[in-house]
């Protein structure tokens, strides 16, 4: 992956992504030496949310397959939440 420095960009502004781009699929930008963000072309951040829910699609199907599931109201799934959320605590203390 080819990096482009914070002054290069400052310097030369959204031309330095985009001729990077060209040449790769994602542009990393480094801010004093150290590698901090990395920019794609959105169709290629679209493409990958895609993958994102697809996994998750198939996740939630085994889970159905699998029996990992329960039938509640709003009110019991938010208690139930609430009392998980505070068991660490209680093992803490």
């Amino acid at each position: 992956m080819q990096a482009i420095s914070a002054n290069e960009l400052k310097t030369r502004g959204i031309g330095a992504i985009s001729e990077a781009l060209e040449h790769e699929q994602e542009v990393g930008l480094s801010v004093r030496g150290q590698l901090r963000y990395v920019v794609m072309d959105l169709a290629e951040f679209h493409r990958l949310r895609e993958c994102e829910l697809d996994l998750a699609l198939q996740s939630s199907r085994a889970d159905l397959a699998e029996g990992r599931w329960r039938r509640e109201s709003v009110d019991a799934h938010l208690s139930r939440l609430e009392s998980l959320a505070a068991e660490p605590e209680a093992a803490t203390e």
